[in-house]
C-alpha cells in the first residue's frame, strides 16, 4: 500500500484519521496487530498522542478504521478503476496482473490472514473475500459463463491469488519473475477462461 504524506496546513502537518489508519496498516504489515501502538505510531508520524485522540477514542477504534481503510483502498478503489475497461476478459487480466504483481511488495494481506482469529480481522476479511470473489465471478459471467460456473471460477481465481500471495511472502524464490511471471499469469488466466 502506498503511504500518503500528511496534509500540510500553514506550515504544520495536520494529520487526518486516514493518515493514522495508513500508519496503523503499515505497522500491521510489519508486525501484525500487536505492532499497532499509539506512541510508536505518533513518533513515526512526527506528532503527539493528542493527534491520535483527536481522531480515535482508543486503539481498537484505530484498528477498526485501519481495517476499513484496507478494505476500501485494496478492494473498492481497484474495482472502480477496473470498471473503466469495457472488456470483461481484459478486466480479469488487468485485475490478476495488478493483484498478483502487488503481492511481493505488500505483506499486509498475508499478515491479516495469519490473524484471522481476531474477530475484527475476521469480519473484514470475510466481507472483503466475498466482495472480491463476487466481483471476479461477475467478470466470468460477463465473459459468458453461467452463474454457478462463474462463481466456481471466481473462487478458483481468488484461491490462486491467495496462494501466490502466501508463496511470495514465505518462499518467493519458488515464483517466476519478469517475463516468466507474465507467462505464468497469462497461462493461469487462459486455463480459468477455458471453455
Amino acid at each position: 500500500m502506498v503511504q500518503r504524506p500528511p496534509r500540510k496546513t500553514s506550515g504544520k502537518a495536520r494529520l487526518s484519521a486516514d493518515d493514522w489508519a495508513d500508519a496503523a496498516l503499515l505497522a500491521m504489515s510489519e508486525g501484525g496487530l500487536a505492532a499497532v501502538a499509539v506512541e510508536p505510531l505518533a513518533t513515526r508520524l512526527g506528532t503527539t498522542k493528542g493527534s491520535f485522540y483527536w481522531h480515535f477514542a482508543n486503539r481498537d477504534a484505530l484498528i477498526e478504521a485501519a481495517l476499513e481503510r484496507w478494505a476500501e483502498t485494496q478492494t473498492e478503489v481497484l474495482i472502480t478503476e477496473l470498471e473503466t475497461e469495457p472488456d470483461p476478459e481484459r478486466r480479469l487480466r488487468l485485475l490478476f496482473a495488478e493483484a498478483i504483481g502487488s503481492t511481493a511488495d505488500d505483506t499486509l494481506e498475508v499478515t491479516l490472514l495469519a490473524t484471522a482469529d481476531d474477530p475484527r480481522v475476521a469480519a473484514v476479511l470475510g466481507r472483503v473475500t466475498e466482495r472480491r470473489v463476487a466481483y471476479v465471478a461477475r467478470l466470468f459471467t460477463e465473459a459468458g459463463f453461467p452463474e454457478p460456473e462463474a462463481r466456481r471460477r471466481g473462487l478458483l481465481a481468488y484461491s490462486v491469488y491467495l496462494g501466490h500471495a502466501q508463496l511470495a511472502h514465505a518462499v518467493p524464490a519458488t515464483l517466476p519473475e519478469g517475463d516468466g511471471l507474465t507467462g505464468y499469469l497469462d497461462r493461469a488466466l487462459d486455463l480459468l477462461l477455458m471453455r
